[in-house]
């Protein structure tokens, strides 16, 4: 079973700039980077636990 919840890199480049804009328009430059390494880190346990998957399966 692939799970495929966004693994579309063209989505996530969306969000990003999305989440720019609004930060750039309320002046929250420092929470846009913050919400960056979120995502970052929730991006690197989503891969790590898809890999755990393919291994038991």
């Amino acid at each position: 079973m692939k799970l495929r919840f966004l693994n579309n890199g063209y989505l996530n480049g969306f969000y990003a700039v999305l989440l720019a804009v609004v930060s750039i328009f309320t002046g929250e430059i420092v929470t846009f980077i913050m919400l960056g390494f979120i995502f970052m880190a929730l991006l690197n346990i989503n891969s790590t636990l898809k890999k755990i998957l393919d291994k038991k399966s």
